[in-house]
């Protein structure tokens, strides 16, 4: 009779079986999902996978791991796993084809064999991420992808930032089912992967999976399995009760009671127990082996344990096939992390140092063992775990550079504080690594800038300054204070300009490119002075040109050049933005391209060039996705698509950016300004409370700081709008009163009209007031103009203007023609409802009727309800005939409001082209009415139509 030491019967598990194959059968019809799988350790998820990818049918099952490292994981270890194994399928080159954009260099911070990364920074993040969700996309195309990811619990942030990002931006009809597994019994409170299983949980495509125990039933039946027999009762009952129905303990359980043994009394006796029943020199190589890790590569135990491959194969055996080691790829894994866990805790103090240090010395003389950034940051561990202070620091140090060119920020930044924390117990640390604390700490803050650790970064970066002596190391003192600057303009602190200027004085002579840096990024944060900006923006253009840096010398003439356009001349500027991209395009600059994508569609829509600005801006995101930044700049340019598609009447297509966008996760700044455009447009289609959702949302956002006018001048509008709505009106009156104190709406006229014409309709003392700002308040280019015009006819008139007749109704036709000319299809019917309560006041009702009959045909067409709404209801109060609706006070001949005034403007001999500019309906709507009323009239020609129209003077009182 034979023992197996696991179950050859997979026990239980129906139902949770069950929920994974139906997320996989939504997967292949193109419902992408994911799933998150918890349990306790030892109760069956790495089983209970492999079981689910054995019936995955022609699904392809991409698995990684994370692994255990001290107390951090390895960055983006299951990825690397992930993609190493797609390289060993379908070739480099073979992967290479299905990378988005055509080029590998993001990947090749997971794998060398993908050639030399490409810059650092945070898009070379994005863009790493970016491709490697392009890739399993692509993959997707061909057949079902299953990307399991094992061991979250173990996961660095770098893994689980990678894995969030996957998780929520997987495009929804992709046939892509992602499946994580943890455990949950070691998330403590303060678990990092704690909040991420939160996050996620609220996703609208992830569901949550519990293994639980095995049942007493379950339980019998694993035992029979792995006995060949059955248990008496009194014997089933104890292993139920020791193991509680832990698969694992189970089976350790019985290997132990089958040979005759007594029952182990501890939790470490029962794991260890397998082990000790192997030979000697087994035992000791699994104690080696338990200070690499849970996976341990095969040369790298064959050269800590002195052994060639031949011998270490030969004392290994055992443990595979006593299951305590299973073969993993080029190396080892132990069956279960608890075994590795409880013969590491075994080692004495000695022993611990000793097998660390030869971990170390191994991988010093072949870093090659291990594929990079494993080596490094492997090996940093090891002399750390060794408490050798000096290789310690040292190691840490070339690992913090390992880790950055794979864009692993926060095992950069881990690193880096390492360095630090070690820094004055290692009296040589300069000269071991080359480099002084000073340098170290403004590394270690620009990295915590990238992580996002922001305030660490501010920190970090006062340290610095504190022990620079600024007079003999200039240079050195700059850069932190860039670095300083930077940080404190994305957490909109005060000073942050300051030191950008400080940062500028400081730079010596010999370091221009340095200077042209600090000068570029000083020039864009410039916002109360122009004439600085333009000039520092210039200068350092200057010297990026002389110093041969593009990428400095595109963004400052972007810089530049949106600083000099003016809307009402915005051509004459137009050509900076496209040697901006030249000079880009030659050094590959891209995120100089997209950042003038972006300048360049924020211009063309500030002048009112609607449709050059949407073009430009998909253009942009378009390269955005190319390059695999989607993410952070595609989302920006999404807001400058999303704008002009709304000023053109285009909102359904521009909510569907705003979705898409959203759905990628954008940084929070950009995510407000999204759902603050979303919240303009519900509210005009009547969305009331699905507006006032958006609205707090994105007020959320902009509370956590200060942020610039074209954010906060937007959102006090939208403020004032909702509480409108409502019927709020003293709140209303209140919040505006509140903006004219508190903001300075002077300086941003672009920003500050549409605020004006909000404000105006409130009545009240406030007007006065709006007067005066409107006083000093520039209106540059066709777009303003538009506003200013309508902020007259609102509250701009004198009481003697006002009184005259027809004043009123000129204002309001004067702005309605210049939102026609903008293609501005909702402020234009807006502005038609003004000017026809105008023309009735005026005592015209037929020119009331007219403007009101093209107010509702565009607020239709626009599905804003409030407006058609409003509009029937002023037409019912006027008796004003709107659309086609009878005319009032029995007029004869069954014609329509608009069929009159067609008839009347034919009656005076005007040409179809003529009446259609005159009551603003396009040729081919005229020339319908026009046959409407032949028909009517009984007649066959324009001219008898004409005639009939005169012998019954139909309007002869007019």
């Amino acid at each position: 009779m034979s023992i197996h030491a696991v179950s050859p019967l997979f026990v239980g598990r129906a139902a949770e079986l069950g929920a994974l194959d139906g997320a996989l059968a939504g997967a292949r019809t193109g419902a992408a999902a994911t799933v998150l799988v918890g349990g306790e350790a030892g109760v069956g998820k790495t089983r209970f996978i492999k079981e689910f990818a054995d019936r995955a049918g022609d699904a392809m099952v991409l698995v990684g791991g994370c692994l255990e490292l001290g107390t951090e994981g390895l960055p983006f270890a299951p990825f690397t796993a992930v993609l190493r194994g797609l390289v060993r399928t379908l070739g480099r080159d073979g992967v290479a084809a299905l990378v988005p954009g055509g080029t590998t260099r993001g990947l090749a911070r997971l794998l060398p064999e993908f050639g030399e990364p490409d810059g650092d920074g945070p898009e070379a993040r994005a863009r790493l991420f970016e491709q490697l969700l392009g890739l399993l996309e692509r993959l997707a195309e061909d057949r079902p992808i299953v990307l399991v990811i094992e061991d979250a619990h173990w996961a660095d942030r770098s893994t689980r930032d990678l894995l969030s990002f996957l998780v929520r931006y997987q495009r929804s009809d992709v046939r892509l089912l992602i499946v994580v597994t943890y455990r949950s019994d070691e998330l403590h409170r303060t678990h990092p992967l704690r909040p991420l299983l939160a996050e996620l949980g609220r996703v609208g495509w992830v569901a949550r999976l519990e293994l639980r125990r095995l049942t007493r039933r379950e339980v019998v039946e694993q035992a029979a399995s792995i006995l060949e027999r059955e248990l008496s009762d009194l014997d089933m009952d104890l292993v139920y009760a020791r193991s509680e129905g832990n698969p694992l303990f189970v089976e350790a359980l019985l290997s132990e009671s089958g040979a005759g043994e007594a029952l182990p009394e501890s939790l470490r006796d029962l794991l260890l127990a397998s082990v000790e029943r192997l030979p000697d020199d087994t035992q000791e190589l699994l104690r080696v082996a338990s200070a690499g890790g849970q996976r341990i590569e095969h040369d790298l135990l064959s050269a800590v344990a002195g052994m060639d491959d031949g011998a270490l194969s030969n004392a290994l055996r055992p443990a595979v096939a006593g299951n305590v080691l299973v073969v993993d790829g080029e190396g080892y894994s132990f069956r279960h992390a608890l075994i590795r866990e409880a013969l590491h805790d075994d080692l004495l103090p000695g022993e611990h140092t000793r097998l660390h240090t030869r971990f170390a010395q191994a991988l010093e003389h072949d870093l090659s063992i291990l594929p990079a950034p494993r080596g490094a940051i492997e090996l940093a561990h090891h002399w750390h775990s060794a408490h050798d202070t000096t290789w310690a620091l040292v190691s840490a140090w070339r690992a913090a550079a390992a880790a950055r060119r794979s864009a692993a920020y926060d095992e950069q930044h881990r690193m880096l504080s390492r360095v630090l924390e070690l820094w004055d117990q290692v009296p040589d640390a300069a000269e071991r690594i080359g480099t002084d604390r000073v340098n170290v700490l403004r590394q270690t803050a620009t990295v915590a800038h990238l992580a996002g650790e922001y305030e660490r970064a501010i920190a970090l970066a006062g340290a610095g300054l504190a022990e620079v002596d600024e007079a003999a190391e200039p240079a050195t003192a700059a850069r932190l204070l860039r670095q300083r600057g930077l940080t404190g303009y994305d957490l909109s602190r005060p000073g942050h300009v300051d030191d950008l200027r400080r940062a500028a004085s400081l730079v010596p002579a010999d370091k221009p490119a340095l200077r042209a840096q600090v000068l570029e990024t000083l020039a864009r944060m410039l916002y109360d002075g122009w004439q600085e900006k333009i000039s520092t923006a210039r200068l350092a253009m200057e010297i990026g040109h002389e110093v041969g840096d593009a990428n400095t010398e595109a963004h400052a003439l972007i810089t530049l050049t949106w600083a000099r356009c003016q809307f009402s001349d915005v051509d004459a500027n137009l050509g900076g933005f496209a040697e901006a991209r030249r000079i880009s395009a030659s050094a590959d600059a891209y995120n100089a391209m997209l950042r003038c994508a972006i300048s360049e569609s924020d211009v063309l829509e500030g002048a009112g060039r609607h449709e050059r600005a949407a073009q430009v801006a998909r253009d942009g995101i378009a390269e955005a996705e190319r390059y695999g930044v989607a993410r952070t700049s595609g989302t920006f340019l999404s807001i400058n698509l999303a704008e002009p598609l709304m000023s053109l009447g285009h909102w359904d297509e521009a909510l569907k950016v705003i979705e898409h966008a959203l759905e990628l996760a954008p940084p929070l700044p950009y995510r407000a300004s999204l759902q603050g455009i979303a919240s303009d447009i519900a509210l005009a289609r009547g969305r009331i409370d699905r507006a006032e959702e958006l609205f707090a949302a994105s007020r959320s956002v902009l509370a956590r700081g200060r942020f610039r006018d074209q954010s906060v001048l937007p959102h006090a509008r939208r403020e004032v709008e909702l509480l409108l709505a409502r019927g709020r009106l003293d709140e209303a009156r209140e919040a505006a009163a509140r903006t004219l104190r508190e903001q300075d709406l002077v300086a941003s006229p672009r920003y500050a009209w549409p605020l004006l014409v909000t404000f105006a309709q409130l009545g009240g003392e406030v007007g006065a007031e709006l007067r005066s700002v409107a006083g000093w308040l520039e209106a540059a280019g066709d777009y303003q103009q538009a506003l200013r015009l309508t902020f007259m006819a609102l509250a701009g008139l004198s009481e003697s203007e006002a009184g005259s007749e027809g004043a009123r109704v000129k204002a309001w036709d004067a702005a309605v023609e210049a939102w026609a000319g903008l293609r501005q299809p909702y402020s234009e019917a807006r502005a038609l409802e003004g000017a026809a309560r105008a023309a009735l006041e005026a005592g015209d009702r037929q020119g009331a009727g007219v403007r009101l009959a093209r107010a509702r045909e565009l607020a239709e067409q626009l599905g804003a309800t409030p407006l058609v709404e409003r509009l029937d209801a002023f037409a019912r109060r006027g008796r004003i005939a709107v659309a086609d609706e009878p005319a009032p006070d029995g007029l004869p001949l069954g014609l329509t409001a608009r069929e009159l005034e067609v008839l009347r403007q034919v009656a005076e001999g005007h040409s179809n082209r003529e009446i259609a500019g005159k009551l603003f309906i396009s040729v081919k709507t005229v020339s319908v009415h026009v046959s409407n009323i032949l028909a009517k009239l009984g007649v066959a020609s324009r001219g008898e139509a004409s005639a009939v129209a005169h012998r019954i003077r139909l309007f002869a009182g007019e």
